[in-house]
């Protein structure tokens, strides 16, 4: 075996030396550099984690630990005339228990819609529903819809949307690492939406929806000094309540129903206006110059245009004439022949002429989905049906009758305009807080006085002893008398039944009215049979009350 050389060393003694020493010091160097290296790194990651971006990952870990929860806000009340609640929310419970499982990012804490009486309000009320695409897409209120939301859909929830929405609060809670709550840290609680003041008169608005519920039927009541709608009844109806509630099988239920019971018929409905139409050809006869008060025309019992015969009711019923008639007793006893020679006298274009004016054929402006309705025309109906025009075309519009369609809204405005003395009044949702500031709403229409009182003396006749309102006849409330005016209706439906529509409209007291009322009853039958009734329960629901 050979030794290791030796070396010299100095007075301390002697030192060996391996070269498999040296290769292990210098592994053993570059372990520790190494290693100090990784120390560094570690130390600039830490330096990121806690100086750099500590307040990113601490939010993110705040994020994680609290969950934000929708409060839904209160939709605004909507209260009739005298301030009773018609619709209102419950207020969400902002400290309800947090359901304990998984929260996730889209739970709510929701506030219930609730009617009163949702029958008898729904079809001018509405309802409301979860907002679609569409909705979200063209939402212009301030407020703007969030994806869940609910939001009118029809009536006045749909009409007001804007005002009723209110401000939805938040909840913060803390959650553990699994999701599960563990406790609330703050409440930003919501605002509530507007109240909304409706003109209407919700102890009539009942009243009437009990007398019609069991038929198709319409009935509006108005302040024909202001326009004010104090009932709109629709029949047969819905309840709005189950759109709230989502009652799925009653919705659908209501979209199959052959009576369609989400149809409007008070504003949605056109309906051939019959006799009551006859207010307004009185008024283009006489504006027109065609007859004046001392125009008389003899009742035969029928007449001729033509190969046509058209007869009066008077005398198809009953086989009896009624001689030499003038305006008044036209309107009184709703003659047909008079009417018939005052049309072809005025002529069909000056009898659209003032239907227009009297706002019949368009939309009245209440802000609803509403019909615009038909006045006929020769360029109409060569336009649409083309053909010509023809006398009988004119003899049949000069009753209410052929072509002629307009709403139950629409008659009533027409009607206020002879119990408010000459002004045409767009309908008014919202109560009128002074007559006077809602003066503009009200045009004042080119009727002379003079024709205005003729017509309205053939509406008061026509609600005494020998007129057609029969149920009026001596109307009192209590021992108090109170004289109405009325205009009755029959109207030929062409329904498969054959059953006539029953129509009336009447205002009181005739020498200071403070209430109109139009009823139609689809395929209901003769006006001062069906309609009439109504129409007096009506009045005598509002006469009790005041007094």
């Amino acid at each position: 075996m050979q030794l290791p050389y030796f070396q010299k060393g100095d007075s301390k003694g002697l030192s060996f030396f391996s070269t498999n020493n040296r290769l292990v010091e210098n592994t053993f160097f570059i372990y520790i550099a190494l290693i100090f290296l990784l120390l560094i790194v570690m130390f600039l990651r830490l330096f990121q984690l806690t100086i750099v971006k500590g307040n990113y990952y601490r939010t993110i870990s705040e994020q994680n630990r609290l969950r934000e929860i929708v409060i839904e806000a209160p939709r605004g009340e909507i209260v009739d005339r005298k301030g009773f609640a018609i619709a209102k929310n419950l207020d969400p419970d902002i400290n309800q228990k947090i359901n304990p499982g998984l929260l996730d990012n889209n739970q709510k804490i929701i506030s219930r819609r609730v009617y009163k009486n949702p029958e008898a309000i729904a079809p001018l009320i509405g309802y409301r529903q979860i907002a679609d695409n569409n909705d979200l897409k063209n939402d212009t209120c301030q407020n703007k819809l969030q994806l869940g939301n609910r939001t009118g859909k029809k009536g006045v929830e749909k009409l007001f949307d804007c005002q009723l929405r209110g401000i939805s609060g938040k909840k913060l809670v803390e959650i553990d690492a699994q999701g599960k709550y563990l406790k609330t840290v703050n409440v930003i609680p919501p605002t509530p939406g507007d109240k909304i003041q409706l003109a209407l008169d919700f102890e009539l608005q009942k009243k009437g929806y009990e007398i019609v519920k069991n038929v198709k039927a319409a009935i509006i009541v108005t302040n024909p000094k202001t326009g004010e709608i104090l009932t709109s009844v629709s029949s047969p109806s819905f309840n709005s309540q189950d759109f709230e509630d989502n009652s799925n099988n009653n919705i659908q239920a209501y979209l199959t129903d052959e009576n369609n019971p989400l149809f409007n018929r008070a504003i949605e409905a056109t309906y051939p206006p019959g006799s009551i139409f006859k207010m307004v050809v009185a008024t283009a006869g006489l504006e027109e110059k065609a007859i004046d008060e001392k125009t008389e025309i003899e009742d035969r019992g029928s007449i001729k245009a033509g190969a046509s015969t058209f007869g009066n009711w008077y005398f198809l019923q009953y086989g009896k004439t009624e001689g030499m008639v003038d305006v008044i007793k036209a309107l009184k006893r709703s003659n047909d022949i008079f009417f018939y020679k005052t049309g072809e006298k005025t002529g069909v274009e000056k009898i659209k002429k003032w239907s227009d004016i009297f706002g019949l054929g368009k939309r009245t402006g209440i802000g609803l989905d509403e019909a615009e309705g038909t006045i006929p025309s020769t360029f109409w109906k060569k336009e649409v049906l083309k053909e010509s025009w023809y006398l009988g075309d004119t003899y049949n519009l000069s009753i209410g009758q052929g072509y002629v369609g307009t709403t139950p809204l629409q008659m009533a405005m027409a009607t206020d305009v002879f119990a408010n003395g000459g002004y045409l009044c767009k309908p008014k949702l919202l109560k009128v807080i002074s007559e006077h500031s809602e003066s503009k709403d009200c045009k004042k229409l080119p009727i002379s006085k003079k024709t205005l009182n003729i017509i309205r003396e053939g509406m008061k006749q026509a609600c005494t002893t020998g007129g057609t309102g029969w149920p009026l006849f001596d109307f009192a409330v209590g021992k108090t008398k109170i004289q109405t005016a009325c205009k009755t209706g029959t109207a030929e439906s062409h329904a498969k039944s054959g059953i006539p529509h029953a129509w009336i409209s009447a205002f009181a007291p005739y020498d200071r009215p403070e209430i109109s009322v139009t009823v139609l009853v689809e395929e209901g039958g003769q006006g001062s049979d069906v309609a009439g009734p109504i129409a007096k329960e009506i009045l005598k629901a509002y006469f009790e009350r005041s007094q």
